[in-house]
């Protein structure tokens, strides 16, 4: 478990450093900034997001999957996580006119912070309301 607990914050991290690093990219695409154009900054976000799902992946093996257990959060949280990195594509890079990729740029930080709300409750639908139990009425 103890493995498990460092895959998580080392996932946790990089989710961080992923968002910081796409919003700054973000406002740099806006205002055309030459920054984008840096070597540093066209390579950092790959390695970034790599180590962010290799992490996921091994958390999710070693607290669920290695028990056979498959939580639905966990499936939706690795296929947004796939979708979030093809809207940064967009976003940043195959995105024709600014329009596009402004809106692939915001659609992915709407995108990020429903996973983190899906990390947080671990529902994949967590803006659900949770009905209460109802009771059990018995007729003699």
């Amino acid at each position: 478990m103890a493995t498990a607990k460092i895959f998580v914050h080392i996932h946790a991290l990089t989710v961080v450093l992923s968002l910081i690093g796409f919003v700054l990219r973000g406002i740099w695409m806006l205002k055309d900034s030459p920054m984008l154009k840096a070597k540093w900054v066209r390579i950092t976000p790959h390695m970034v997001d790599t180590l962010l799902l290799v992490s996921a992946l091994i958390a999710a093996y070693l607290l669920y999957w290695q028990y056979g257990v498959h939580p639905d959060f966990l499936t939706v949280k690795t296929i947004g996580t796939l979708v979030y990195i093809g809207l940064g594509f967009v976003a940043l890079r195959f995105g024709k006119t600014k329009a596009i990729r402004a809106s692939a740029w915001a659609l992915a930080i709407v995108l990020f912070l429903y996973l983190m709300t899906v990390s947080s409750t671990k529902s994949a639908m967590p803006f659900t309301a949770h009905a209460p139990p109802t009771a059990q009425v018995q007729v003699a």
